[in-house]
């Protein structure tokens, strides 16, 4: 029976060691703050953005939400961004995404100064990630390496595949496994929707990384046994027996997989919470050089 990697134990964690850096920060006199900007009303990003505010409160740092209308302008939100981009008392700045279609989406996270870009999707990040030099690191590629680092899981020399090759997770979680040192040193092969043999592509990972957002894809008959399963994936399906009317499960059909693996992630409570516990180590990071300047 595999190992159950405890993201939301880890999480707590992580949450509570950043709590203890931003009350020495705050006795130099600086309070890390974070600004999250929501455009229109889903829900799914509704829920997210009040479990950011939850977190940054719970961490002893400042958090404001600024909510637009979903038919806000791009130079709307680009003014928006601006404001926030000259506030000392900002140190990160995140937009919830996705956007609506009229928006152009990069032209807005290109907006976002890059010491405040705590999402880690600005371009400058992503070089500074892909050169192997500082900077931010996006969120739940960080938080799957805190979770191979605390669970004491080696990449170094092992074979990983990656189901997914979204700027968000797959292409930062395979520039970080590349890297070198003992949470890397990986071989790794990113997979997608034109790759051909997917399922035997599957079977050789020694760590198996899913993120296609298709719920329980990944069956038991495609997984090496003894492989480390995290499962990125969060997805709805219809379950009448439940009181909302569905359940939460992951890119991995759980109950195949579980038996066959050495290690493996649930959903809920994987890698969802460490997304905004690293999010939160973003804030602090970006608060230390800010101030240090």
């Amino acid at each position: 029976m595999a190992k159950l990697i405890d993201g939301k134990k880890i999480s707590l964690e992580v949450r509570e060691e950043i709590a203890r850096q931003v009350e020495e920060l705050q006795q130099q006199g600086v309070t890390p703050g974070l600004t999250a900007i929501l455009v229109g009303d889903d829900p799914a990003s509704m829920v997210y953005v009040r479990s950011k505010e939850k977190a940054c409160a719970k961490a002893g740092m400042t958090s404001n939400v600024i909510r637009l209308s979903a038919d806000v302008s791009q130079q709307g939100l680009e003014a928006v961004v601006d404001e926030q981009n000259a506030r000392d008392d900002v140190h990160g700045i995140l937009v919830q995404l996705p956007l609506p279609d009229h928006l152009d989406e990069q032209r807005i996270i290109n907006r976002i100064l890059p010491a405040k870009d705590v999402d880690g999707f600005h371009p400058q990040s992503i070089g500074n990630l892909l050169l192997e030099q500082p900077g931010f690191i996006p969120a739940t590629p960080f938080g799957i390496m805190e979770l191979f680092k605390r669970n004491g899981i080696t990449t170094r020399g092992k074979q990983v595949v990656i189901v997914g090759r979204s700027h968000i997770v797959g292409k930062p979680m395979a520039a970080l496994l590349m890297q070198k040192g003992e949470q890397g040193d990986a071989t790794v092969t990113v997979c997608h929707s034109r790759t051909g043999n997917l399922a035997e592509v599957i079977r050789g990972a020694d760590i198996l990384i899913a993120a296609i957002g298709r719920p329980e894809m990944i069956r038991g008959d495609m997984v090496k046994p003894g492989a480390v399963v995290i499962d990125v994936g969060i997805n709805r399906v219809e379950d009448a027996t439940r009181k909302r009317g569905y359940r939460l499960v992951g890119d991995v059909a759980f109950n195949e997989v579980e038996p066959l693996a050495s290690a493996i992630t649930p959903v809920p409570g994987g890698v969802g919470p460490m997304t905004i516990a690293m999010l939160l180590k973003n804030t602090l990071q970006a608060a230390r050089m800010l101030e240090a300047k």
